[in-house]
């Protein structure tokens, strides 16, 4: 049986389109990186010790696998995770706007027997956004709960001039690396 440990829609939406029946398990980490962390490892870190939570949970499930996600957009070497609230939100949106910016996207699937790990990095250029453009979006709700302080599936595709990489990583979920991953486990 799979589970995934994750409260975000998108990742359940997600993980359907690859006809994949699940549970949901609503884990919690501290998310925040150790002092002089890299991004990639911060989320391979974060990917890892939410599936290693919703493990615990569900250790006594026959055939039970965990699969769990970690979305960062990383900005000149700096982590743009949720943002804090709505002025956040658009110092964010602000900073990334007319620039190109990495979102990292770590998986970790787990069992009783194993542990398997995938990264896909996606490269996104916005738009030049003005202030008012950055503070209408914020205004929608959209933001909010977001690495970044966007979703790309929603009004920000309007940002997006250019996306080299994996669209559904970007969302938070990269469907290829999560098929391939889970394709170590026994389920279907």
């Amino acid at each position: 049986m799979l589970f995934l440990a994750s409260k975000s829609p998108r990742r359940r939406e997600l993980l359907k389109q690859l006809g994949l029946d699940h549970s949901v398990l609503d884990v919690e980490v501290h998310e925040e990186p150790a002092p002089g962390e890299q991004p990639e490892d911060y989320v391979r870190r974060l990917a890892r010790e939410k599936a290693g939570a919703g493990w615990i949970e569900v250790a006594s499930v026959p055939r039970a696998v965990v699969l769990a996600a970690d979305t960062e957009v990383v900005l000149d070497g700096a982590i743009f995770g949720k943002p804090a609230d709505e002025e956040d939100a658009v110092r964010q949106l602000l900073l990334l706007s007319g620039r190109t910016h990495q979102v990292l996207t770590a998986l970790c699937a787990m069992d009783a027997g194993q542990e398997h790990e995938a990264l896909s990095v996606s490269e996104v250029r916005f738009a030049t956004l003005s202030e008012e453009a950055a503070r209408a979006y914020v205004a929608s709700g959209e933001a909010m709960g977001k690495a970044g302080a966007y979703g790309i599936q929603g009004r920000a595709a309007g940002f997006i001039e250019h996306l080299s990489g994996s669209y559904t990583g970007v969302m938070g979920l990269p469907l290829f690396e999560t098929a391939r991953v889970l394709a170590h486990f026994p389920i279907r």
